[in-house]
């Protein structure tokens, strides 16, 4: 289902491109990974993903405009928006490219905002913020939050009932601000517990996005996923971005 739903964005992005006379221009678009500092500065606390090694930042330039996504694979790729298109997307590090790659694209033609991740103490700004936004939206629902961002947990256990699902071994078992955190086996049982699904924009390079598409609402957070949402009509949350 996964594969699908990307395919899907890469068809909608491509007619984009093509409708706006991108691909026959031999544009480059590059990225590279950002180093911990350079992608949040720094936020207090060491347990988000970024600063314990386990993720980075993939940044794409696309005629000045940036583009980020995040993966646990990363380096440099230097191509054509046409080549950027042709390109399979059978792991994380070309997911991470075609992604990254389309929020600076769409950054550029001035369809999306916030692609830049924000930085110092921006996460804890932002997490302030979504309880209210959640607040606003939604009531007071059980919120089943998909990938751990720890600003996040903290504040959003303080405010509605809470599960963490999340990938990382290292994190799985453990109690983290009064919330332990989940593994995927766990995902079924909290999807009929949850009233709304807060899920990292991440899932769309990690290949798990389609695992929590379903009937319940859906926040997604974060830069990575911003282009494919706007194409795709998700409701996303991120904002303290730049």
């Amino acid at each position: 289902m996964t594969e699908k739903i990307l395919e899907e964005v890469r068809e909608k992005a491509f007619q984009l491109c093509s409708n706006q006379h991108l691909l026959t221009e031999k544009i480059l678009v590059r990225a590279r990974a950002l180093t911990p500092e350079e992608a949040i500065g720094n936020p207090e606390g060491d347990d988000f993903p970024i600063k314990k090694g386990k993720e980075r930042l993939m940044q794409a330039d696309f005629r000045d405009s940036l583009g980020q996504a995040f993966t646990d694979r990363f380096g440099d790729f230097e191509g054509s928006v046409d080549e950027l298109f042709s390109m399979p997307l059978g792991n994380n590090y070309r997911r991470a490219i075609f992604v990254a790659s389309l929020n600076a694209i769409m950054r550029n033609l001035g369809l999306i905002e916030g692609t830049v991740h924000c930085r110092d103490e921006g996460p804890g700004e932002c997490a302030g913020l979504l309880v209210a936004h959640i607040r606003d939206h939604y009531g007071r629902p059980r919120v089943a939050q998909v990938g751990f961002q720890p600003r996040f947990v903290k504040t959003l256990g303080e405010a509605f009932p809470l599960r963490v699902l999340d990938l990382d071994l290292d994190n799985i078992g453990t109690v983290k601000y009064g919330v332990k955190v989940e593994g995927p086996e766990s995902g079924e049982d909290a999807t009929r517990w949850a009233d709304l699904f807060l899920v990292t924009g991440t899932t769309l390079v990690n290949d798990t996005i389609g695992d929590f598409l379903k009937e319940k609402p859906i926040l997604f957070y974060g830069t990575t996923i911003a282009g494919a949402a706007a194409l795709m009509g998700w409701q996303r949350f991120c904002a303290r971005s730049f």
